[in-house]
C-alpha cells in the first residue's frame, strides 16, 4: 500500500514538473520579419504581443530593416519589460545567428508569426533552404508541430506561389493573407491592420479584442 502512495506521489509530483515545463513557453512568441512590404502589420503585431505581456523573439531580414525604415516602422533592439508602459519583452536575434534559441526545437515556445512574409520567404521555406535564422526558425516550428502564421503581403500571385502556400500549407503552416475586412467600418490604417492581426491573435490562443467581431460591429442586427 505504501508502494502504491509513494508512486502516487511520484506521479503527481512529476505531472506538475511537466505541466511547468510545458508552461515555460506559454507566452513566448517568435516574430519574423521579411522584407515585403507591409511593415506596419509587424510594428503593430509587435505592440499588441508586448500588450499581452509577451516575451517576443525578435528575427528580421536585412532588408526587412530597410523596409521597416523607410516605411516609417523601425524594428527596436532589445526591449525589457516594462518599457513604455508594456509588460512584454523584445529579445533581438541577428540574421546569421544560429546559436540563438529559436534555432533549437528543444526551445519552448507558443508558435512563429513571420509579418509581413514575402512570396520569396515562402518559397525558400517551402523548400526547406534553412539558411538564415528566420527560415531555420520557421523549419523547426514545421518539424515540430508548432504553429507557424505567415501573413503572406503580395499580390498578384503566380501560380508558382500558390503552389508554394500550398505545400506549407499542407507542411502545418497557416498562411493569413495581409487582406483587412471592412465590416467592421475602420476609420484608418491602423484598425485596418488590427483587423487582419485580430485572427492572428485568435490563431495564437490570445484573448484580446484589438477589432470588433461580427456581432459586435456598429450597425449589425
Amino acid at each position: 500500500m505504501d508502494r502504491v502512495f509513494d508512486g502516487f506521489v511520484v506521479g503527481l509530483v512529476l505531472a506538475k514538473r511537466f505541466r511547468l515545463i510545458d508552461n515555460q513557453g506559454r507566452n513566448r512568441i517568435v516574430l519574423g520579419v521579411t522584407g515585403a512590404s507591409g511593415s506596419i502589420y509587424g510594428a503593430r503585431l509587435l505592440r499588441h504581443l508586448r500588450a499581452l505581456s509577451c516575451e517576443i523573439h525578435l528575427v528580421a531580414s536585412s532588408t526587412a530593416e530597410k523596409v521597416c525604415r523607410f516605411e516609417g516602422h523601425p524594428l527596436p533592439q532589445n526591449v525589457p519589460t516594462g518599457s513604455d508602459g508594456l509588460a512584454g519583452s523584445v529579445i533581438r536575434h541577428a540574421e546569421g545567428d544560429f546559436f540563438a534559441p529559436p534555432a533549437s526545437g528543444s526551445f519552448r515556445h507558443r508558435g512563429m508569426v513571420i509579418a509581413p512574409c514575402s512570396a520569396g520567404t515562402v518559397g525558400r521555406i517551402a523548400a526547406g533552404t534553412a539558411d538564415t535564422l528566420l527560415l531555420r526558425a520557421a523549419d523547426v516550428c514545421l518539424k515540430e508541430r508548432r504553429p507557424l502564421i505567415v501573413l503572406l503581403r503580395e499580390t498578384p500571385l503566380s501560380r508558382i506561389h500558390l503552389k508554394n502556400l500550398l505545400e506549407i500549407t499542407e507542411a502545418g503552416a497557416i498562411v493569413v493573407p495581409a487582406s483587412p475586412g471592412f465590416y467592421h467600418k475602420p476609420s484608418g490604417i491602423e484598425e485596418l491592420v488590427d483587423g487582419v492581426l485580430a485572427r492572428v491573435l485568435d490563431l495564437l490562443g490570445f484573448p484580446s479584442e484589438i477589432a470588433p467581431r461580427w456581432k459586435d460591429c456598429p450597425g449589425h442586427d
